[in-house]
């Protein structure tokens, strides 16, 4: 793990065109050229697909038998982002767990506010659950994705949904208020994210809705996690959304959840994306993949 590998990192973000506050019409495709920039690995395989009504890409690997399924959910402030441009992330997951994925493309702001992409993540979940052993599901998100993972739970726990074996987030974002601290104290250490890209994304999500930002079905840090399978959240020092982790993890526990809070120092918001010339991205995946590997077989044995 080297200094020049995370300075690499951090002048990419800072050089990239890519503002997540930015117009959503500019923003999406030169995200999604970011994200699809690098080919991916020859034994990747895509397969458009639909669960519940909902588009969504199946991931597989070529010669791999899986032992179950990660229902990944993308991110980009709720209003940008798509099922393909997370195929890197959700598929090296998948790798490192023997597991397929499937990634959810579901409906974006500001031209389909709250609650249009829980409505969707919650459809497309409840119909892989009638393929799909619960045991064998993991669901996984990275930023406003690990905002949705945690509020399909919230909600379906409420709705009676089968829970799945666990719960991954990368750098979620679960405070739409956005009041921690961290925007402030790592403003400058974080390379591409900032305080008023949040405000105005989170401004998209909730417009119309008549959804206050404080409500526990859009900050999870506000709602009652009591009875939330196992999660395991990762986040970079070098980011603004630090303290949306923290304080997700010290919910849960106060929630008798049980948590694991993975902080890495140094790095910026989803370091995993750039497992591939990071080494600390690597890692962090690979802990990841423990914390799935664990959890899967507790689930088999219920």
């Amino acid at each position: 793990m080297t200094s020049d590998q995370r300075d690499l990192v951090h002048r990419i973000l800072r050089d990239a065109p890519f503002d997540l506050g930015g117009d959503v019409t500019v923003q999406r495709p030169l995200l999604e050229q970011m994200l699809t920039a690098q080919p991916l690995p020859d034994d990747v395989r895509m397969t458009p697909g639909e669960l519940g009504g909902v588009p969504v890409t199946f991931i597989d690997l070529d010669g791999v038998t899986p032992r179950g399924t990660i229902f990944h959910i993308h991110g980009g402030g709720f209003a940008v982002g798509s099922a393909r441009g997370s195929v890197g992330l959700a598929s090296s997951l998948a790798r490192r767990t023997g597991m397929r994925a499937v990634s959810v493309d579901y409906r974006l702001a500001p031209e389909h506010p709250y609650p249009a992409a829980l409505n969707d993540v919650t459809a497309a979940y409840r119909a892989l659950l009638d393929e799909a052993d619960p045991a064998e599901v993991i669901v996984s998100g990275e930023s406003a994705g690990g905002n949705l993972a945690v509020e399909l739970l919230v909600a379906g726990k409420a709705s009676a949904l089968r829970m799945p074996a666990a719960a991954v987030v990368f750098s979620p974002m679960t405070d739409l208020t956005a009041s921690g601290d961290s925007f402030t104290t790592k403003a400058d250490a974080d390379p591409n994210i900032t305080l008023d890209a949040i405000r105005t994304r989170a401004g998209d999500y909730l417009s119309g809705s008549g959804t206050s930002a404080a409500d526990p079905l859009v900050s999870p840090i506000f709602a009652d996690l009591t009875g939330l399978p196992p999660l395991l959240i990762q986040v970079g020092s070098h980011e603004v959304l630090l303290a949306d982790a923290t304080r997700l993890a010290a919910k849960a526990a106060d929630d008798d959840v049980p948590v694991i809070l993975d902080v890495t120092p140094g790095v910026p918001h989803v370091f995993q994306a750039f497992a591939a010339i990071l080494d600390e991205g690597d890692a962090a995946l690979d802990r990841a993949a423990g914390f799935v590997d664990a959890h899967l077989r507790v689930g088999a044995a219920v």
